[in-house]
C-alpha cells in the first residue's frame, strides 16, 4: 500500500513538471526566448517588439472654434427661414463664445432682428396696450409704464402730443434695457436681464478724468440745435442731436457729426467735452430705446 502512494506521488510530481515545462516552453516561443535549454531545444530569433509614439502637436493646425459652427448653422437657417432658430443660436454665439471670430457678425444680425421686433408696432412680445383714461397725459403715461415720449410717438406714427382722447388705445413698451459702455472697444451695446439685444460702435470715447469703471444711471434725456437746448415731444427735439446725461459724472452719451473734430480743433472750447459719442443714426435709435433711470456700465478693464 505504501509502494502504491509513493508510486502516485511520483507520477503526479512528473505531471507537475511537465505541465510547468510545457508552460515555459510556450512563453519562450510565443511571448520572449527564456534562454539556457529552451533556446537549445527550440532557437527564437528575438525581434524587438516596436515602440508606438504618439504625433507631436502640430502648431499649424487651425484652432477649433465652436461659434464660428454655431454661427453657420444660424445661417444655414436664415436661408430657409427658421429665423427664431437663428437668433437662439446667434445669442449663443454673443454669450458664450464672445471672442469667437464669427461673434461680430453675429451680434450685427441679431441685433438688426431684435430691433426689427422692438420697434415694431406690430409685434407685441414685449409691448402693452393703453387705454387712455379722462385726464391722463402722455409723460403720465410713459412714467407709468416705464417708456419714453419719443417710444411711445414712435410706435403709435404720432407725429406730436396733441389730441390724447380718452378710451383712445396707445401701444406702450416698457423700456428696462441696461447700457454697457466699453471705451476699449469703442462699444456701447444694450442688454435685457442679462440678454444681448444690440451693439453700436462708438466714434469716439473720452473718460476724461473718469479712469476707473462705474455704474450709473442716465439722469436726462435731450436734444440739441446749436446753443438751444429741447426736452422729448416738443418738435425742435425730432430734429436736435440727441445727449443722454449720466449720473454722479459729467459724462455724456450723445451723437456726433462727421465734422465734429475738425470743429473742436478750431474751437476748443466749443467742444462737446469728455463722453461718448455716436453717429446720428444710432443716437436716433438710442433716443427710442432709452430714458430716464437706465442703468449704465463703463466697464474700462475686460472680464
Amino acid at each position: 500500500m505504501r509502494l502504491w502512494t509513493l508510486i502516485k506521488l511520483v507520477a503526479g510530481a512528473v505531471v507537475l513538471a511537465v505541465t510547468v515545462f510545457t508552460g515555459l516552453l510556450v512563453w519562450h516561443v510565443v511571448n520572449e526566448p527564456l534562454g539556457g535549454p529552451f533556446s537549445e531545444l527550440v532557437p527564437v530569433k528575438n525581434d524587438p517588439k516596436p515602440v508606438v509614439s504618439l504625433p507631436k502637436a502640430n502648431a499649424n493646425l487651425p484652432d477649433i472654434d465652436p461659434g464660428a459652427k454655431i454661427f453657420e448653422k444660424a445661417s444655414e437657417m436664415i436661408a430657409v427661414g427658421d429665423l427664431p432658430g437663428a437668433r437662439e443660436r446667434l445669442q449663443n454665439v454673443v454669450s458664450t463664445y464672445p471672442r469667437s471670430k464669427a461673434a461680430p457678425e453675429a451680434r450685427r444680425i441679431v441685433g438688426e432682428m431684435n430691433m426689427d421686433d422692438l420697434l415694431s408696432a406690430v409685434h407685441m412680445e414685449g409691448k402693452e396696450v393703453h387705454i387712455v383714461r379722462p385726464g391722463e397725459n402722455f409723460s403720465g403715461i410713459a412714467s407709468k409704464h416705464n417708456t419714453s415720449l419719443d417710444c411711445i410717438m414712435h410706435l403709435n406714427g404720432l407725429m406730436d402730443l396733441k389730441g390724447l382722447q380718452p378710451a383712445e388705445e396707445l401701444v406702450v413698451m416698457p423700456l428696462d434695457l441696461r447700457v454697457l459702455i466699453e471705451p476699449g472697444r469703442k462699444a456701447l451695446s444694450l442688454w435685457k436681464a442679462g440678454q444681448f439685444i444690440k451693439e453700436y460702435s462708438l466714434l469716439s470715447a473720452d473718460l476724461g478724468s473718469h479712469k476707473a469703471g462705474m455704474v450709473t444711471k442716465i439722469s436726462s434725456q435731450s436734444g440739441i440745435i446749436g446753443d438751444r437746448r429741447f426736452t422729448p415731444g416738443t418738435k425742435e427735439y425730432r430734429e436736435s442731436e440727441k445727449v443722454f446725461a449720466l449720473e454722479k459724472t459729467s459724462l455724456q452719451i450723445r451723437s456726433a457729426r462727421p465734422d465734429d473734430d475738425s470743429d473742436k480743433d478750431a474751437h476748443p472750447a466749443a467742444g462737446p467735452g469728455p463722453g461718448f459719442q455716436l453717429s446720428i443714426e444710432d443716437a436716433e435709435e438710442l433716443a427710442l430705446l432709452l430714458r430716464r433711470g437706465n442703468e449704465v456700465e463703463i466697464r474700462t478693464a475686460a472680464p
